[in-house]
């Protein structure tokens, strides 16, 4: 009787427990994009949650300031999310290296990129990628259309033109001339040196030459951007110094600054912000008849932490990500990330089709610290921040910004070596 009695308990447990659900998996992704959780939330995740049941996922940035180092030691902890929001080359490349993300080059829906999509997540040879391609960025300058109305200002397409035009907001008292502060350093570098820098050293011919040792940091293309940033510092208003970048977006959005020095990247948190038309104009050329250069830079993607406990679902997220239904919500829903999907994306912004209109008649080239000369000790493009600050702070002359950049890097790398 004893027996019979635990058998139907057992039975009756069983029964009971073939009925329980098996509760849903959470994905949860690292990024540096604290602006864009609202955009994740309510349409990215809820996107790819309908037509993926039993799948949960979590976006749950760090200040993009923290990012790397946070992001490197939840790695090495065994702590990070199951998706890892990828910087594009170096600082990618070595985790990679490190088998902190899993290689991805068997991936379906990775078809749908380029070899020059996916090259800023890839080996070198190019053999294996081991991040799903996001978006690009396009750097430029945003500005109060309002104000330049009533000052009588047209978009200046010269360093003369863009000097004259500071110096007119300035005269005229309304406005903070430019909106960038110089506290966390990395704006200066990107939305500064790295924003009118390619018009110097022409882009990828600039880039390349740097990379193969042909050129130096010491050299006038290089030096010159910073000459250049020395004369932003009396346009940027008092403070700058300890002025953040979300100080800094502040200022424009409100309607207190009449220009930004810009990323794309900034569209769909300004247009949710800011109460005045906004347009935008490329870096100005040193001089009327110049080829301009842009920075169109592959900007963000999403890899797979090879130790994730939901690398099956974290599989079928990244497969959502490489297909042209999230490049078409990504595209729009964020306006400045510019889909590296082959299909055509249809972007209804106005503000995200000026910049990338300038795609025709500028050359595009990356970031010049981010493919091969970050990768050893120090940091060139964490080194480019400190420098770019210092050269606008008035700590460094721009000569001397070149001499410390080329020394530091000459400490490691050796030109020959690179492939």
């Amino acid at each position: 009787m004893k027996y019979t009695a635990i058998l139907l308990t057992a039975t009756a447990l069983g029964g009971f427990a073939g009925n329980v659900q098996a509760a849903d998996a959470t994905v949860t992704i690292e990024s540096w994009r604290q602006d864009d959780i609202q955009v994740w939330q309510e349409k990215i995740i809820p996107a790819f949650e309908a037509k993926h049941p039993g799948i949960k996922v979590v976006f749950a940035p760090t200040a993009q300031t923290e990012y790397n180092a946070s992001l490197n030691a939840k790695l090495d902890a065994g702590s990070a999310g199951d998706i890892i929001t990828c910087r594009p080359f170096d600082a990618s490349l070595e985790l990679f290296k490190k088998k902190q993300l899993a290689d991805l080059t068997d991936l379906k829906g990775l078809e749908n990129f380029t070899p020059v999509a996916k090259a800023a997540w890839s080996t070198d040879d190019g053999k294996s990628t081991f991040c799903v391609p996001m978006a690009s960025v396009i750097h430029g300058f945003i500005y109060n259309k309002d104000a330049f109305d009533k000052l009588g200002i047209s978009i200046p397409k010269t360093e003369d033109e863009f000097f004259a035009a500071l110096d007119k907001i300035k005269s005229d008292g309304t406005y903070i001339p430019m909106a960038m502060g110089t506290k966390e350093m990395w704006e200066a570098a990107t939305m500064g040196y790295q924003n009118i820098g390619p018009n110097y050293w022409k882009g990828e011919e600039g880039r390349a030459a740097l990379i193969s040792g042909k050129q130096k940091l010491t050299d006038a293309d290089w030096v010159k951007p910073y000459e250049e940033l020395v004369k932003w510092k009396p346009y940027l208003g008092d403070g700058f110094e300890a002025q953040t970048y979300s100080d800094s977006q502040n200022l424009f959005t409100l309607g207190r600054a009449a220009i930004y020095p810009a990323g794309s990247w900034e569209i769909a948190l300004f247009n949710s912000q800011a109460q005045f038309k906004m347009g935008a104009f490329p870096p100005p050329v040193p001089k009327a008849g110049d080829q301009g250069y842009i920075s169109d830079h592959p900007d963000i993607a999403v890899g797979l932490n090879s130790k994730s406990p939901h690398a099956a679902e974290a599989k079928t997220f990244l497969e959502w990500v490489a297909s042209p239904e999230f490049a078409s919500i990504y595209a729009n829903a964020l306006p400045g990330f510019f889909s590296l999907n082959s299909s055509p994306v249809k972007m209804s912004d106005p503000l995200a089709r000026e910049f990338v209109s300038w795609r025709g008649p500028y050359k595009s080239t990356v970031r010049s610290t981010y493919q091969i000369l970050s990768r050893g000790t120090p940091n060139l493009e964490n080194e480019t921040w400190v420098e770019s600050a210092n050269v606008i702070n008035g700590t460094d002359t721009p000569a001397v910004a070149g001499e410390k950049l080329q020394k530091g890097l000459d400490s490691w790398y050796k030109p020959a070596a690179a492939k």
